[in-house]
């Protein structure tokens, strides 16, 4: 199929539009009080959500971040994989990572990195509610 100039021409417009559409979706600096965000609660497990951000980085690289406060021998989900990285940082309580079927204990201050497509899953097995921020990077498909 041949195109003329006027034809190209025509897209021109779209593709700028495209261009400040993936520009807009970029995150840009700012602060995120803990306070205003909302909180969704699940009726399966009781656990608190609260969703941070979701957007591009100035690379492209999709980036969401979102906080989960956990209620003692909850899970938030059944273990599962995706193609994105994760990337738990646990605020306060203890949490048991299992990850490609090995099983960690995690308390404060510690981080658990979940690599593409391994297999995972998280469990409060202590006698407090959990609180864990988690940076998903990359394709989020979930």
């Amino acid at each position: 199929m041949n195109y003329s100039r006027r034809d190209l021409s025509l897209l021109l417009p779209a593709l700028v539009a495209v261009g400040l559409d993936a520009k807009e979706a970029v995150l840009p600096s700012k602060v995120y009080s803990f306070d205003a965000l909302p909180v969704k609660t699940s009726p399966r497990n009781h656990s608190e959500s609260r969703q941070v951000f979701t957007g591009t980085t100035h690379t492209g690289c999709p980036i969401d971040l979102h906080i989960t406060t956990l209620p003692p021998g909850q899970m938030p989900h059944p273990a599962h994989h995706h193609v994105h990285e994760e990337m738990f940082l646990i605020k306060e309580g203890t949490l048991e990572a299992t990850i490609s079927g090995h099983s960690t204990t995690a308390g404060p201050g510690s981080i658990i990195y979940i690599a593409s497509n391994d297999e995972h899953g998280v469990k409060n097995v202590g006698d407090a509610p959990a609180q864990y921020f988690v940076l998903a990077m990359g394709n989020a498909d979930a």
